[in-house]
Order: C-alpha cells, then sequence, then structure tokens
C-alpha cells in the first residue's frame, strides 16, 4: 500500500472514530470496525488485536458489541475450524437504514405517543383560558412535527438511497 493510500485509510479510521463516540459506542469500536472496513478478507480477533494495539478481552468485548448493533458480521474459518473471522457490512446505507429503524423509530414512536397522551390530558380545558390554548397549540404543532419525522424515517428505512435521492429531486422540481 502507498504511503499516500496509507495515510488517507487512517484518516477515515480515525473519522470513524469520532463517529462511533457520537453514536455511543467507544473509539476502539470505530477503529476496529474501520480495520475491519478496509480488511480484504475477514479477521480473526488474534488478527484485530495485532492490527489495533487493542488487547484481546477489548476486541472481543467490541467485535461482541458491533456484531450486535450489525456494523460486523461473525464468519466461521474455511474448512470448518474453530477460529471466527469479522467481516465489516460496507453497505453503508444498510448500515443507515438499521440505525433508523432500531433506535430513531422507535424513540420518534415514543415521544409521539407521549405528545398524544398530553394532547388527551388537555382534553377540552386546552382553550378553556388563554395560557391552556397556548400550550394546545404547542403541543398539536409538536405531534404534526413528530408525525412528519415517522414518515420521513419510514422513508428512508423503505427506500435504496437511489430511491431516495429520485423522490427527493422530483420533490425539488
Amino acid at each position: 500500500m502507498s504511503e499516500d493510500a496509507e495515510v488517507a485509510r487512517e484518516r477515515v479510521i480515525e473519522s470513524l472514530e469520532q463517529s462511533a463516540e457520537v453514536y455511543g459506542l467507544s473509539r476502539s469500536a470505530g477503529r476496529i470496525y474501520g480495520v475491519l472496513y478496509f480488511a480484504t478478507d475477514p479477521l480473526s480477533i488474534p488478527e484485530l488485536v495485532e492490527r489495533t494495539g487493542y488487547a484481546k478481552s477489548t476486541v472481543s468485548n467490541v467485535t461482541r458489541t458491533l456484531t450486535r448493533v450489525g456494523l460486523i458480521r461473525r464468519r466461521s474459518s474455511d474448512g470448518g475450524g474453530r477460529r471466527v473471522r469479522f467481516t465489516a457490512e460496507r453497505e453503508v446505507w444498510f448500515i443507515v437504514q438499521d440505525v433508523f429503524q432500531q433506535y430513531v423509530y422507535r424513540e420518534l414512536q415514543t415521544t409521539h405517543r407521549e405528545i398524544r397522551r398530553a394532547e388527551r390530558g388537555l382534553g377540552d380545558a386546552g382553550g378553556a383560558d388563554d395560557a391552556g390554548g397556548v400550550e394546545a397549540e404547542r403541543i398539536r404543532e409538536l405531534r404534526e412535527t413528530y408525525a412528519d419525522l415517522r414518515e420521513i424515517v419510514e422513508l428512508v428505512s423503505d427506500l435504496s438511497a437511489a430511491e431516495l435521492r429520485d423522490a427527493l429531486e422530483s420533490y425539488e422540481r
């Protein structure tokens, strides 16, 4: 690998470390995902230890977490050996869709449900005085916004990146 390619690869992996932290994972999760993303073949835990410099226990815990969230996949060794190897999910759009389905949509549903409960709790009292009317209006606006966000997340989750891009482009016209 050329020095320029290695520098570019390391820059991307460092960016993945930062992204992992933003999404509640460890920096080591970002690095391990990055190492697997650029690997030409599946890697075992000992190989990941060698390439990252992390302790075997760290690599083991992180690969378990990354497997659980769908960022990497476990594969049996060729020939039926006991050693497990890992590959990165390279289809980033699939990862984004999965995050939206598992986390974002669930949070939006929960918040939307609580907003509807608050709205029902106001009942007719929402319009009884000026302050209640303002509260009812703000809650209604928030409910509508969350309904729109749920619809957007459903679209993102159901469409390929190309289909979503086409839909957005046709909307812009």
